[in-house]
């Protein structure tokens, strides 16, 4: 066979074209706090703990710095699930707070369907414990009733860094984006100049993501009490 470079970029430019990028809106996002429950988090073993409960108080604290709306959900939390962490339910006490007490899947509870819906957002972002079952379950269904999703995957915890990956690449291949902490801030800032922005984010950071906190810090340090030390002024 004959190699044809125009046929090539055809074929590139063809697939570029049909590519959307669809971005987080923090005007049209709904917040979903899924099962993040005290029982449950034990099974949340692919990650360090104490990285993984930074997570999803980091997770959950989104609704607050973005202004989001946000529904809670736990399941059997009168068993061995537990309940949500009580700073979840202080947070946002005129939220949706839907407490099955059998499905797992969060979308066959109708409670659950119907605060979705009345929600009125195209945009979900979650995280779950599980991350194979109760975050891909979820976001499999929404992705079904024409949802756009966005699974933080710092936030979703499972027993094993197989299952969270098989379980990533189940969700990814559904049209699922599968984002960091950092990248959900971003994408709904957008613009360091906008409301949020620096002056309310940098504080976010410095708490749930401290190596950009630490960054801050850092300039900080150097624009108030920094001295350029010989050698470094002839930096390219």
């Amino acid at each position: 066979m004959k190699f044809n470079p125009a046929s090539l970029l055809l074929l590139a430019s063809t697939a570029t074209s049909t590519y959307t990028y669809e971005r987080l809106d923090k005007n049209d996002a709904l917040l979903v706090i899924l099962d993040l429950q005290e029982g449950l988090f034990s099974l949340a073993r692919d990650y360090d703990p104490i990285l993984y409960r930074n997570a999803i108080y980091a997770h959950a604290e989104l609704g607050r710095v973005f202004d989001l709306p946000v529904i809670l959900t736990t399941s059997a939390e009168t068993g061995p699930n537990a309940p949500l962490p009580n700073e979840f339910i202080e947070w946002y006490p005129d939220a949706p707070f839907i407490k099955r007490n059998g499905e797992v899947n969060a979308w066959d509870n109708p409670e659950f369907r119907e605060a979705v819906i009345a929600a009125n957002k195209s945009q979900i972002i979650l995280g779950g414990i599980t991350t194979d079952v109760c975050t891909a379950f979820l976001a499999l269904s929404l992705r079904d009733a024409g949802y756009k999703v966005y699974a933080n995957q710092e936030a979703s915890g499972t027993t094993t860094e197989l299952i969270r990956n098989e379980a990533n690449n189940r969700m990814r291949d559904a049209g699922v984006q599968i984002l960091s902490y950092f990248a959900i801030i971003c994408e709904l800032m957008r613009d360091w100049r906008n409301t949020p922005g620096a002056v309310e984010l940098f504080p976010i950071l410095d708490k749930y993501y401290p190596a950009y906190g630490m960054l801050a810090r850092g300039h900080r340090a150097a624009v108030e009490n920094g001295t350029i030390l010989p050698g470094e002024d002839i930096l390219p």
